[in-house]
């Protein structure tokens, strides 16, 4: 087959103007930390360091904790829901006039390719805000009774695959049903979330209301330690979800966990097979792989099996992998050198275990951290790559003959954040997603957000929900 070549089309790096370090941000301004050791952020498709950050240590985070809680009493709580809309609506208009900046950014920090921040990440940023900037004047329709009130102090912790879309899912319900923020981005991606400080700063936000703290776990374990926070939001691993629920075990503290996945695709014979490729290329390489609710486990009714895998394969050889601010790449870096050895480690596990793995041929660049796009086929339920989280660009394809057992094996796993159904019978998708224990399900197509739609787990994917309505409630009080 032909290649088609296409010409590198990379976006200006001019437009963001990286400082060489970063202080945290409390109380409306940049401060330096005092208890904490700077850290390099790096971009992950080259290895170059992008800027110093501070480490805020407990002393900070009780400074950052203490100016929330001020703005809280005085300010925003206080504020007539209305006007807190308009700061809503003013940081939205800001997003949406710094949105190439922004995805340069985030493209830079976290090594996603420039067209996904640029069409899916910034424009779903800024329409968080917008949407929550409307409720912020009717939270008595939003199901927490006839006078919900505000929590009080949140303290957020975001992770590294979506950074300034999780802090969007996280401030704009927070901000719109009148609480503070003390949030802290993960730390190999936290250069958006202080150019999100800037954007406060822009919009004239009232000092105290938005806080944000750089660090790693230390940081993140004084936040959700801390006394006088009254509501912890946490999206990443399962692991540090458990570890945070028992911190706040026998507390009145309110928690909101959105964790890991192992997320079922699964395609009937009478799929739409052009569109269905599409959605499992989508399902899994976006970002990737990098993503909570990746469908990284393909059950394949066996009928269409050896159809659906000869053009999946046939469709991943056309996928680009590079330069993640060329607007022609498909797949960009991998987070980290610690994220890349995990998805190495666990690929290997998935030969050693008797897989057959398979990846296009493609040249990787010689810097940065990179994994081809990769399936793995003869996989059983029992493998490890068919249920750990591997959280990069790695497909585990299985088979099934009926609905109940596709229902069977989709439900097999210790996760619940998502599924996804590939069928032309209407009749068949509202049975399955009946019966499947997901807390999103998504019909003929895959990785679909709106922030007027709720999103969140079941079993070990976590607890309460992020978007719509839902979303609003978790940071009101009863």
């Amino acid at each position: 087959m032909s290649r088609f070549e296409y010409a590198p089309a990379p976006e200006s790096r001019a437009i963001v103007d990286i400082k060489s370090s970063y202080g945290l941000f409390i109380n409306g301004g940049f401060v330096e930390a005092t208890d904490g050791k700077p850290f390099k952020t790096v971009s992950p498709s080259s290895e170059e360091v992008l800027a110093e950050v501070s480490e805020a240590g407990p002393a900070d985070v009780d400074r950052a904790v203490r100016a929330a809680r001020k703005a809280f009493d005085k300010v925003w709580a206080p504020m007539a829901g209305r006007d807190r809309a308009k700061y809503l609506f003013r940081i939205a208009r800001l997003i949406q006039e710094r949105s190439r900046e922004l995805a340069v950014l985030e493209s830079l920090d976290n090594g996603k390719p420039i067209r996904e921040s640029r069409d899916v990440d910034i424009p779903l940023v800024a329409a968080h805000f917008f949407y929550y900037a409307g409720w912020a004047d009717k939270l008595e329709y939003a199901g927490a009774g006839e006078d919900p009130q505000p929590l009080g102090v949140a303290g957020q912790i975001i992770p590294w695959n979506f950074p300034m879309l999780m802090l969007a899912w996280k401030i704009a319900p927070a901000l719109a049903a009148g609480n503070t923020v003390v949030l802290k981005p993960a730390e190999t991606t936290p250069l958006t979330a202080l150019a999100f400080a800037e954007i406060c700063q822009q919009a004239d936000l009232p000092p105290g209301v938005v806080n944000i703290v750089t660090g790693a776990g230390r940081t993140g374990q004084a936040l959700v330690e801390h006394p006088d926070v009254d509501k912890v939001a946490f999206t990443g691993s399962t692991e540090v979800g458990r570890a945070i629920a028992k911190a706040v075990a026998g507390s009145d503290k309110k928690v909101t966990l959105e964790l890991g996945g192992k997320a079922a695709n699964i395609v009937f014979e009478d799929a739409p097979i052009d569109q269905t490729i599409e959605g499992i290329v989508n399902g899994i390489f976006f970002n990737q792989g990098h993503v909570c609710c990746a469908g990284s486990r393909l059950l394949v009714q066996e009928s269409v099996y050896d159809e659906v895998l000869a053009r999946l394969k046939r469709r991943m050889s056309t996928l680009r992998v590079g330069d993640p601010l060329d607007k022609n790449t498909d797949i960009g870096a991998i987070n980290s050198s610690a994220q890349l050895a995990k998805i190495r480690e666990l690929s290997q596990i998935g030969e050693d275990e008797g897989a057959e793995r398979w990846s296009p041929e493609c040249e990787l660049p010689a810097e940065g951290y990179w994994f081809p796009p990769t399936v793995f086929t003869g996989v059983s339920q029992a493998h490890r790559i068919a249920r750990e989280e591997i959280f990069g660009p790695v497909l585990s394809v299985l088979t099934f003959r009926t609905p109940a057992e596709a229902v069977e094996k989709a439900n097999n796993t210790p996760f619940g954040l998502s599924a996804g159904i590939w069928t032309d019978k209407g009749s068949r998708i509202l049975w399955m997603a009946n019966q499947l224990r997901a807390g999103v399900v998504w019909a003929n197509t895959f990785n679909r957000f709106d922030p007027t739609s709720p999103f969140g787990g079941y079993k070990e994917s976590g607890y309460g929900r992020e978007g719509g309505r839902h979303g609003l409630e978790a940071y009101l009080a009863h």
